[in-house]
């Protein structure tokens, strides 16, 4: 009897420990996604409060753009403003370059 009690144990510990460990993996990835979820939340609150009070403006046929579309490096985007200085301002920035009217006139017939 004892010996029979002793395998059907023997026969359940690896299944228990299996749940055991899935369990624990399944909590850990849990709390994983909790805390990426957070710090997405966050960095999105920052990015959402710093372009609110940025030099954003619609442009008719454009749409929305940030940044000085005089600068030759600007990226006539809604999401950065250049390549050099991507989070702004544009006010003081020393790598600004006024474009040229040719340079302007050449873009917009390509378009």
């Amino acid at each position: 009897m004892w010996k029979t009690l002793l395998l059907i144990a023997i026969g359940l510990v690896p299944s228990i420990l299996s749940l055991w460990i899935v369990r624990k993996a399944h909590v850990r990835a849990r709390s994983r996604l909790r805390r990426l979820s957070m710090n997405f939340f966050r960095i999105q609150r920052r990015y959402n409060s710093s372009t609110e009070n940025s030099d954003r403006y619609y442009l008719e046929g454009v749409g929305f753009l940030i940044g000085d579309i005089s600068c030759q490096y600007n990226a006539r985007s809604a999401h950065i403003r250049c390549a050099i200085n991507p989070n702004g301002p544009c006010q003081g920035c020393r790598d600004y370059q006024p474009r040229e009217v040719n340079d302007y006139q050449n873009t917009v017939s390509s378009d």
